[in-house]
């Protein structure tokens, strides 16, 4: 549980201002058509600390790297607080993004640390951390700006990630790791040999379609709940992420599932789930019952779907579990800035329901993407050297 806190605090120092665009922008001077920096600056540093920094849970003790990068989360939030200038509130943005990575070393301790018959389960557990981070983000930030101002969202994360620190060294256990990477520009180089690799790379391919469709939900809801016949206002459009924190905590359960050896047939139930979950979701226009149960069963699909992709990669390589989970997240950042952009652009010319084809599309390309790799794994059912490879690689569940 601490650790799901940690992931997200984490996560909220990105998410946190696109309920804020407005008055942070006014407040700092960035022109309207620019205010997407705001939260496009967290999401390059994210980038840059995946390839980065998430190698060096492979090198250094995990626990103390988490400490560190929450402290140093904590002094990007207080730059971004104190900001007088825009450019100081960017750097301060980039370096919260930068070692919000502290996610997926997160995950890679939970899963380094924990019994294999328990593994999917605490990875569950942590990576809801992450889901009730972008989606709470919404709804405390508007109550905390309504308050003090879009600054003390910033003040409170950067005491949150402080203390987070502290409790860190003080509560979790150390990792025995005889097996580690030989140092940290090897980790580095290694990144680029797990895209040539089928099951990290179906995986990854997964996780892209998987988020661009989440992605299309969450960029694109509030034009049109804005617009009419709803004309919601941002505080009510905000409280739609409740319905999202449903599903995805419903989902914690899929951890479970993975561990029983069940994660490949998950992902094909939860993916047509998504597909399903959007031809409600286009009902948008005349009914927001419809809307909530939509996006109920999208966010249970996505978080199924993502819970089963790390349990299966950090059992496939479990001596580099920081490298894969960070590689692996290349592909949730892209799918869900795809995702981001095109909904607006689709939202513009076609309408909602052109952006829940889009959605659904995504979606579809997941499933064409599992499906592929499920018929390859028929033909080569009862293969006795492929059988040998996939458990000398840990893959068994695969």
């Amino acid at each position: 549980m601490l650790l799901a806190v940690v992931c997200g605090v984490a996560v909220a120092s990105i998410y946190a201002a696109q309920p804020v665009l407005g008055p942070m922008g006014r407040d700092l001077g960035v022109p309207a058509e620019l205010t997407g920096w705001i939260v496009a600056t967290g999401q390059v540093g994210y980038l840059a600390g995946l390839v980065l920094l998430v190698p060096l849970g492979d090198v250094v003790e995990r626990r103390r790297l988490i400490a560190v990068h929450l402290a140093l989360t904590a002094v990007g939030m207080i730059l971004t607080a104190s900001a007088s200038t825009a450019w100081v509130a960017f750097v301060g943005l980039a370096a919260a993004g930068v070692f919000a990575v502290v996610v997926q070393t997160a995950v890679a301790y939970a899963a380094s640390v924990s019994p294999p018959a328990e593994r999917g389960r605490n990875i569950g557990v942590v990576t809801s951390g992450v889901v009730v981070g972008i989606l709470g983000a919404r709804i405390v930030t508007g109550m905390l700006t309504e308050v003090g101002g879009w600054r003390s969202v910033y003040a409170v994360l950067a005491v949150l990630s402080l203390g987070l620190a502290a409790l860190v060294l003080v509560v979790l256990p150390s990792e025995e790791r005889p097996n580690r990477a030989a140092g940290y520009g090897r980790a580095v180089v290694s990144l680029g040999g797990l895209f040539g690799q089928r099951v990290f790379l179906t995986r990854g391919l997964i996780a892209f379609f998987l988020f661009a469709s989440f992605g299309t939900l969450w960029s694109g809801l509030s034009l049109p709940l804005s617009d009419t016949p709803w004309r919601l206002s941002e505080g009510q459009i905000g409280l739609f992420g409740l319905a999202g924190l449903t599903g995805a905590l419903g989902a914690a359960r899929a951890g479970r599932w993975a561990d029983a050896g069940r994660a490949a047939r998950v992902t094909g139930l939860a993916l047509t789930l998504l597909i399903l979950a959007w031809a409600a979701i286009a009902q948008l226009s005349w009914s927001l019952w419809l809307l909530i149960a939509g996006t109920v069963v999208l966010d249970f699909a996505v978080q199924a779907v993502h819970v089963s992709n790390q349990h299966l990669l950090t059992v496939a390589y479990p001596d580099r579990t920081s490298s894969v989970i960070g590689s692996y997240m290349v592909f949730y950042s892209l799918g869900s800035a795809l995702g981001a952009a095109a909904t607006t652009a689709v939202f513009t010319a076609h309408g909602w329901m052109g952006s829940s084809l889009l959605g659904a599309g995504f979606a579809a390309c997941a499933m064409a993407v599992w499906a592929g790799q499920a018929a390859v794994r028929g033909r080569r059912k009862g293969s006795p050297i492929h059988s040998e490879n996939l458990q000398c690689k840990g893959a068994q569940y695969w």
